[in-house]
C-alpha cells in the first residue's frame, strides 16, 4: 500500500478503514474537501515528531524557598515549592493555555504561531509532558 489520497468526504467516509490502516503505518494518508487537503497521522507519531522539533526552553528558577517556572515568549508559568511539584503546576498550566488557546486565541496574531505546542500539548499524558519540559528523553 502506498499513500492513500480521496477527493471527497464521502469517498474517505466509504475507505476509512484504509485511510486508517495508512495513517498508522505511517504512510501519507490525505482527504480533500472543497478546496482544502487534510492529513491523517498517527497521534503516537505526530507527538513523537513534534517533542523532537519543538524544544521546550522551560527556564526553572530556584527562589525564596521554591521554585518557579516559565517559558520565555509564552504567557505561562507556575510556581512550587519543590521543583517537582513547580514542574506539575506547569503542566496544568500548559494544559490551560492549550484550552484557552482551542477556545479564543487560534486566531489572535501573537498566539497563531503556537499551533505546534499546542498540539504537542494536548497529545501529551502528563509524564510526557513533564519529561518534555526537564528534557528528558523518551
Amino acid at each position: 500500500m502506498s499513500a492513500v489520497h480521496y477527493e471527497s468526504y464521502t469517498d474517505a467516509r466509504a475507505h476509512l478503514k484504509d485511510l486508517l490502516d495508512a495513517a498508522e503505518r505511517g504512510r501519507v494518508a490525505t482527504v480533500r474537501r472543497d478546496s482544502a487537503t487534510s492529513a491523517v497521522v498517527d497521534v503516537a507519531r505526530l507527538r513523537h515528531f513534534l517533542a523532537s522539533i519543538i524544544p521546550s526552553r522551560a527556564e526553572v528558577v530556584s527562589e525564596a524557598g521554591g521554585w518557579s517556572v516559565f517559558i520565555p515568549g509564552l504567557p505561562v508559568a507556575a510556581d512550587g515549592d519543590t521543583f517537582d511539584v513547580a514542574i506539575m503546576e506547569m503542566v496544568d498550566a500548559l494544559r490551560e493555555y492549550a484550552e484557552d488557546w482551542q477556545e479564543r486565541l487560534l486566531d489572535s496574531p501573537n498566539h497563531r504561531d503556537n499551533w505546534g505546542l499546542v498540539q504537542l500539548i494536548s497529545l501529551s499524558d502528563d509524564e510526557q509532558l513533564r519529561d518534555w519540559l526537564v528534557g528528558a528523553s523518551r
